[in-house]
């Protein structure tokens, strides 16, 4: 090793633009070491402001590309405790377009408890509509996982001033997974001393252990059957999106939030 860095150093001396390769007869750099480095001392680089770096205690040298300085990077590797579940994945999207309903679309489903099972697939639930922006797709990376669903929007109806009548709307909103049902609420909105009534729904869904991969979430809802109301007046629902003046598309808009907890079994290093 003495002889090698005698010569090597040497070499340097003699012509500083020359390259180098130590063990090998083309070196394809300044400097080629083909076989081990052994580092005893003090390992520094010139960093983007032409300052000597030494880095700090355990951090990598990492290269920037061609042209430009490397850098010390410090490796972060989260610590997990076995067999608790950990937040991987989350995020939120929104939708303004949101999906309307007349008298004509009405599901009305003979056996509401029949029709809507979980693990149903989209296409047996008639007259269901899927609001555009809220299909994303999500990913799981453990066979152990709870991936929870949290949907709001607002539901608005376009009724006149009504008495003491109990005229009013049914309506139902499903979470599906891979067009799979995770979850389905249903609602009630009514008409009242005031006209275009609307109401804020909450839903909450769970779906655990998906397969590892991608998979895709979306939100449907329907019109599901009404009570009270003059046909020649026909009324129309609004899910997300507002039917008449008294709201617009900022109010009426929809969220949906998406949070996938697992018990790691992927472990992907993160550097700053």
């Amino acid at each position: 090793m003495k002889n090698i860095l005698f010569i090597l150093f040497s070499v340097l001396g003699l012509s500083l633009s020359a390259q180098v390769g130590i063990n090998t007869p083309t070196p394809r750099a300044m400097l080629d070491v083909n076989g081990n480095y052994n580092l005893r001392g003090k390992l520094v680089v010139q960093d983007a402001n032409n300052k000597l770096s030494e880095g700090r205690d355990d951090q990598l040298l990492v290269s920037q590309g061609e042209g430009n300085a490397p850098t010390w990077k410090t490796l972060r590797i989260p610590d997990y405790e076995a067999n608790k579940f950990y937040l991987i994945f989350n995020n939120s999207f929104s939708d303004r377009e949101g999906v309307k309903f007349t008298a004509s679309e009405e599901s009305s489903p003979t056996s509401r408890s029949a029709s809507f099972t979980k693990n149903n697939t989209f296409s047996t639930f008639a007259q269901f509509k899927k609001i555009p922006g809220l299909t994303k797709i999500f990913k799981v990376f453990s066979t152990q996982s709870k991936t929870y669903f949290q949907f709001e929007t607002v539901v608005h109806a376009n009724f006149g001033t009504v008495g003491n009548t109990d005229t009013s709307i049914d309506y139902g909103c499903g979470i599906f997974v891979d067009d799979k049902l995770v979850n389905l609420r249903q609602g009630n909105i009514k008409a009242s001393s005031a006209s275009n009534p609307f109401l804020t729904h909450n839903q909450i869904g769970l779906v655990e252990n998906l397969s590892k991969g991608d998979h895709t979430v979306s939100v449907a809802c329907s019109r599901l059957e009404s009570y009270n109301i003059n046909n020649n007046n026909p009324i129309t629902l609004g899910i997300g999106t507002s039917v008449a003046s008294n709201i617009d598309s900022f109010i009426s808009q929809s969220s949906l939030k998406v949070d996938v907890y697992e018990v790691p079994q992927v472990f992907n290093t993160v550097t700053n």
